[in-house]
């Protein structure tokens, strides 16, 4: 990613980039910091849901999910697209990306629902853009998963229930991090049959989506879809060969299969114990998602992506997997107090969440210094 992360697409062989972009190109780190910004006040207002008394966090509780995803990894996402198309006309998706993450904290709820969704559609634009350029499966699904996003923020503005919306929107996620997966599976060149597996399963995610499973007694065709998606990448990911490697390599490889184990675990709940069919059961499919799969992304990719999006140098050190274990221990710590309905062992998951994300950024900091 992006933690979410999507696919590079570089300029053609000897093409430059344009002046104006040249010249425009440091106001990325404008949307850059909104973007940064809604991830702290998103998380503020996490801590909120999760029963602490924390000032000015219940006003923005209700905006947790929309802040995390479409604020923060939404205008990384949108940021990201644009550097890897290299014109100045596609960084439009993350400003607009960033400008309704800061409506949204001003309690606009419905004006910043709106811009999200001008920015998912300059985003399935840009998606298009990059299909035209080079067509492929991984691009063809990265087209689709932004195309998610404006579905997820459409029926947002319909009023649809928080289950629905939030499919959506996990699904844009999911699809964006399966396509950058996909791209780099061609190393190991798998056979071009395993490819109608994988769409059969992103297929499946779609009609789960679609029925609004998230939130439903019956989760068959989301369960099945993810599981298998899952498995596609465990057995043709080229993590599975660069975990044997040291250093940043290993450390990414590490990132992505524990990410996948949270995937795993994600569809086998959506399978048995269906989101409405236990009292927090949507919760822990939720987070396991979210914070196990898409955060372990996030740490797994930003030394990688940083760099290409902001120019900055990144560093990399051993300590990096202290949070990585931190963070895998909140989500374990979510997931069964869901299942368990421990609330006291669910509160104190947000924390330590919090805890493992600062250490990452801090470490990171440091290394990349040094």
């Amino acid at each position: 990613m992006s933690g979410a992360s999507a696919s590079v697409v570089p300029p053609r062989s000897g093409e430059m980039p344009p002046a104006p972009l040249q010249k425009w190109r440091r106001l990325r780190f404008i949307p850059l910091g909104l973007g940064a910004g809604a991830f702290l006040i998103g998380i503020w207002a996490g801590l909120v849901r999760l029963g602490f008394a924390l000032p000015g966090g219940v006003t923005l509780a209700s905006a947790h999910g929309a802040l995390m995803i479409s604020g923060f990894l939404g205008t990384v996402i949108t940021l990201e697209r644009a550097v890897a198309i290299g014109r100045w006309w596609a960084y439009a998706a993350s400003a607009l990306a960033a400008l309704a993450a800061a409506v949204l904290v001003t309690g606009d709820a419905a004006a910043a629902a709106v811009i999200f969704l001008l920015a998912g559609l300059l985003l399935t634009f840009n998606s298009v853009f990059i299909v035209a350029r080079q067509p492929a499966l991984f691009t063809v699904i990265l087209t689709v998963a932004a195309a998610c996003w404006v579905a997820g923020t459409w029926v947002w503005i319909r009023g649809a229930p928080a289950a629905e919306i939030t499919g959506w929107w996990l699904t844009f996620l999911v699809l964006t991090i399966f396509t950058e997966r996909l791209e780099l599976s061609r190393l190991l060149s798998p056979p071009r049959s395993s490819q109608w597996t994988f769409v059969l399963a992103i297929t499946l995610i779609l009609i789960g989506v679609t029925r609004a499973e998230l939130g439903a007694h019956s989760a068959p065709f989301g369960g099945l879809g993810l599981l298998a998606a899952t498995l596609w990448l465990i057995r043709y990911d080229v993590a599975m060969r660069t975990i044997r490697l040291t250093g940043l390599a290993r450390f990414s490889a590490a990132c992505i299969l524990s990410g996948y184990v949270w995937l795993a675990v994600a569809s086998l709940l959506l399978l048995f114990a269906p989101p409405a069919s236990a009292v927090l059961s949507y919760d822990a499919i939720v987070h396991a998602i979210a914070i196990g799969f898409v955060l372990s992304m996030i740490f797994g990719h930003a030394p990688i992506i940083v760099p290409a999006v902001t120019g900055l140098r990144v560093g990399y050190h051993a300590a990096l997997y202290l949070p990585l274990v931190l963070l895998h221990l909140s989500v374990l710590q979510r997931v069964v107090a869901d299942l368990f309905v421990y609330a006291d062992l669910r509160m104190v998951s947000g924390p330590m969440t919090l805890l493992a994300f600062a250490a990452y950024a801090a470490i990171l900091i440091i290394a990349s210094r040094t």
